[in-house]
């Protein structure tokens, strides 16, 4: 990239960080934030509630604050000594407001200090500030000061909120009751409590600090080195027990780090280094950073990742571990080419999870801090395509709206103040050569919030004490720890091609949608091995499949009530390897399940019989499917019905002038029921009715059921399709046989009989009908209101057990699941529970025809657990050769089961 493009780029940042703080300060301050739609500022308790994204606005001019040290950083001083000016006569800190302890001491204390460290700077310069006299310094000390009751806690660890007025204990605090906090709100604290330490000389607020990073430290899962999600603040006990580097702990491991950086206490970068292992050990599968459960770490807590884990590459590079932030950087690069931004969530295979983007920055901060340590003009292509995307989808009118969904490039009214503080400081710092910049920024450390502390910092007031508090520190052989502060001249000798060496295997990963650890599955590809196989894509018709799953040591058990049940034995698996296979596979039916259930919950459907001599007084109920016409939305379907041929509707129909303008019959089974849709939308039918071909079933005794799409866009699909079990679809196909023309209606709920009649010839008896036919026709109706209460109580779905091999049947944890036909993110709807003893076997039950079609959903879920009583109940028990207490076992599946129920909650 030439020097000019460079300096145009740099310059359009500037324009563009002109364009949101300038409306800000015209259409919002000094309320916290810009509403950028609306063209108005955001203030707490005038506009809807957000729930804890609101816990950030204090009424303290949040954005001003946050964006102090980035008016400087671009240089623009004689706006950076205005703001200046205004924080100290505008901004009130003593507000009856309930705030995050986190946000507002990353937000505000660190922008105070940020503000405070280049203000003496320029004062040092002797041009600007030669006014100032340390009130940011001032004001940053009252606010530490109403933030350290929130650390009165018997662990150390600090409340989540705080109220600015009141405090904690206080009636009128209204708050001070929660019980648990983020691992990351309480150990991303040490960087600007122990700046405001070393600047004042008050030791209180690092010896706070320190204490929450202590405890945080002795609670780490001692097997594994990690930490979870969220903590207890008064037990100490881990609530989540998942970890990954994303929501809820990214900060805590880059505050470990920068501690060290910023104080030089060794143990702060022990700490960090033995964590590091651990994460590389088992949350690292390159380039995918998965949560784990932090007990059990070679199991995956879930099959997604979220958007603030674009830091972590930025972290590795300060750590000097370059190779894996190049692979997970260009992996999230990718993701951000597919769908423009990055979503706040995505997939393993990289779809969208939650569709939200809140203009956040921690990609173009990882971007930043690679091309510091490789020189590559690579990721200056990168900020410029940052650039383009931001003024393209995200600018309005007012400022930069925030994505809702980056599928439909829907905005959200909402403007966060991180986008100022950090967005605009990196991508600037990015295109500045070294004389863009008035001051050195190699002599200053960033926050999590970008905000700039200066490295003198470390031999100002060191009255706390250097002793080493670290205890119990791991072993670890990790040549990496050799280069802990990187020098780019040593890591890339007259190379100016490393990191292009290692994006190259990388620059179709979402494209190919490679389910797991990249460099893992090239291996197998010369190797001459096949990928894993993935839930989504499992068909029990397919022999090959069939295979892999045995070696994985997994195996099918056909019930006589049509269901299949998928049950794995790690012990019975091919190799260790093929049993994590296994593993994987049981564990993304889970989660897959989880999220078909949010995103593709469907009503029941109506077949309503309305040709002599029915009448409209049969209806049966149907499955939907999730393609084709919705019959919520448009008028119903009314026609008569024809068989197609062949039944399966799995081929070009052979007897289409049968069926052209009619509603087609066709059998469930053979392939998917997509392409069923095709065939007899092809043939003119103008509806599908699918009927069950396992003889007996019944909506009064099975699980509603939703035909699912191929996996594949589906819009093609015009006409309505529905479902029918076996005992439904027969009542149809006897009517055939013994009326031959039957017309059906096909609707979202049953019509009125006089709707339906109007306009035809009908018996009088169906005009006129007499008291004993109102009788006969109430009772129906009472019976048609209990079977479909009774169809909501049985539809809970089939059990999914964790089965001692040695005793299946004496004792079991059951739960239920969700049955599914098809195994695709889009498409499939199954939950288990999985322990990867070998003494537990895991199992997943779905109905056969799931297996055979690949299709169908049910649409209830529920978690249950027996009793532990229940479990009591069987004492003489054999366990196998292993003796394990009872208690000891039940605790091992409980725990199993809570973590996957909290899985569910898909909470960031």
């Amino acid at each position: 990239m030439s020097k000019e493009e460079k300096q145009k780029l740099g310059n359009q940042v500037l324009e563009m960080f002109d364009h949101a703080y300038g409306n800000y300060m015209e259409h919002a301050y000094p309320a916290d934030e810009l509403m950028p739609l609306t063209c108005r500022g955001r203030v707490r308790g005038q506009e809807p509630s957000r729930g804890d994204v609101d816990d950030a606005l204090g009424k303290f001019s949040l954005t001003l604050i946050d964006s102090l040290d980035t008016l400087v950083v671009l240089n623009k001083t004689k706006e950076f000594e205005d703001a200046v000016r205004k924080v100290l006569k505008d901004v009130n800190l003593d507000n009856d407001v309930v705030v995050s302890v986190f946000e507002t001491n990353i937000r505000v204390l660190g922008g105070l200090l940020g503000g405070h460290s280049l203000a003496i700077m320029l004062k040092e310069k002797g041009e600007y500030m030669q006014w100032y006299n340390d009130e940011l310094l001032q004001m940053a000390k009252q606010l530490g000061y109403k933030l350290l009751p929130a650390f009165n806690t018997t662990s150390g660890l600090p409340y989540p909120r705080i109220n600015l007025k009141f405090g904690i204990r206080k009636p009128e605090a209204r708050t001070g009751t929660e019980t648990d906090t983020c691992t990351a709100c309480a150990g991303t604290l040490i960087l600007e409590f122990a700046a405001l330490s070393r600047f004042t000389g008050a030791t209180i607020f690092e010896e706070y600090a320190r204490k929450a990073l202590d405890f945080l430290w002795e609670k780490r899962q001692r097997s594994s080195n990690l930490v979870g999600v969220t903590i207890n603040i008064h037990t100490g006990d881990w609530v989540r027990k998942d970890s990954g580097v994303g929501a809820g702990i990214d900060s805590y491991y880059e505050y470990l780090l920068k501690a060290y950086v910023l104080l030089g206490d060794d143990s702060f970068l022990e700490r960090f280094n033995t964590h590091y292992d651990a994460i590389m050990r088992y949350i690292s599968q390159p380039p995918l950073l998965l949560d784990v459960h932090i007990h059990k770490p070679m199991l995956n807590a879930r099959t997604w990742m979220d958007a603030l884990l674009a830091f972590f590459p930025g972290l590795q590079v300060l750590k000097g571990d370059i190779r894996p932030a190049i692979e997970t950087h260009e992996m999230l690069y990718q993701v951000i080419k597919k769908h423009n931004f990055l979503p706040e969530a995505f997939t393993t295979d990289f779809r969208v999870h939650w569709a939200q983007h809140p203009l956040r920055p921690e990609f173009a901060e990882s971007t930043y801090f690679l091309y510091k340590a490789t020189g590559d003009p690579y990721y200056l292509e990168v900020g410029k395509t940052l650039i383009e995307n931001l003024n393209k989808y995200a600018r309005v009118p007012c400022g930069f709206a925030a994505m809702k969904d980056v599928r439909t490039g829907s905005h959200e009214d909402r403007m966060d103040s991180f986008f100022l503080a950090e967005m605009f400081k990196y991508l600037y710092l990015l295109f500045a050569d070294k004389e863009d910049i008035i001051f050195d920024i190699e002599d200053y450390i960033f926050t999590t919030e970008a905000h700039l502390l200066p490295l003198w910092l470390s031999t100002t007031n060191q009255s706390i004490s250097k002793k080493n508090t670290t205890s119990e520190y791991t072993e670890l052989d990790d040549s990496n720890f050799d280069w802990t502060c990187p020098n780019t001249q040593i890591l890339f000798p007259n190379d100016p091609l490393y990191a292009q060496s290692i994006r190259e295997p990388l620059k179709n990963v979402v494209d190919k949608s490679c389910p797991r650890g990249i460099i893992r599955v090239e291996e197998s590809f010369r190797s001459g091995a096949k990928p894993p196989l993935r839930a989504r894509d499992f068909m029990a018709t397919n022999p090959e499949h069939l295979e892999i799953l045995k070696k994985m040591g997994v195996s099918l058990i056909h019930l006589k009530d049509g269901r299949v049940q998928l049950v794995q034995h790690a012990i019975q698996a091919a190799s260790s390897i093929d049993a994590e296979d296994g593993l994987r596979f049981m564990q993304e039916m889970i989660e897959l399940s989880s999220q078909q259930q949010k995103e593709q919950q469907l009503p029941p459907r109506a077949v309503q019989i309305v040709s002599h001599p029915f009448f409209g007084r049969v209806v049966l109920t149907a499955g939907p499917a999730q393609f084709g016409l919705d019959l919520s939305k448009h008028k119903e379907t009314r026609g008569f019905v024809a068989s197609s041929k062949p039944y399966n509707g799995c081929s070009e129909l052979t007897n289409p002038e049968a069926v052209v303008g009619k509603i087609a019959l066709i059998q469930r089974g053979q392939c998917m029921f997509a392409e069923k849709a095709r065939n007899i939308q092809n043939a003119g039918a103008i509806g599908g009715i699918v009927i069950d071909d396992n003889e007996g079933s019944s909506s009064d005794t099975a699980p509603l059921f939703q035909m699912a799409g191929d996996g594949k866009d589906t819009d093609d699909i015009k006409i309505p399709m529905l479902f029918l079990f076996s005992k439904e679809g027969s009542i149809i196909l006897d009517a055939i046989r013994e009326y031959e023309e039957v017309e059906v209606l096909l609707s979202d709920k049953a019509k009125d009989r006089a709707a339906i009649l109007k306009g035809k010839m009908i018996p009088n008896y169906i005009i006129n009908s007499n008291p004993e036919m109102e009788n006969e026709e109430q009772a129906s109706s009472e019976n048609d209101s209990q079977n479909q209460s009774a169809e909501q109580m049985t539809s809970s779905s089939q059990d999914v057990d964790l089965v001692d091999q040695e005793s299946p049947e004496e004792n079991s944890v059951n739960s239920h699941a969700e049955s599914a036909e098809s195994f695709s993110p889009a498409e499939m709807d199954n939950a288990a529970s999985i322990s990867p003893s070998e003494q537990n076997s895991h199992l997943i039950e779905t109905h056969e025809t799931t297996k055979l079609d690949g299709e169908c959903t049910d649409l209830d879920n529920q978690i249950q657990e027996q009793s532990e009583t229940e479990e009591d109940s069987s004492p003489n028990v054999s366990w196998g050769k292993k003796v394990q207490p009872i208690d000891s076992i039940l605790a091992d599946w409980n725990e199993d089961i809570e973590a996957f129920e909290m899985m569910e909650k898909d909470e960031l």
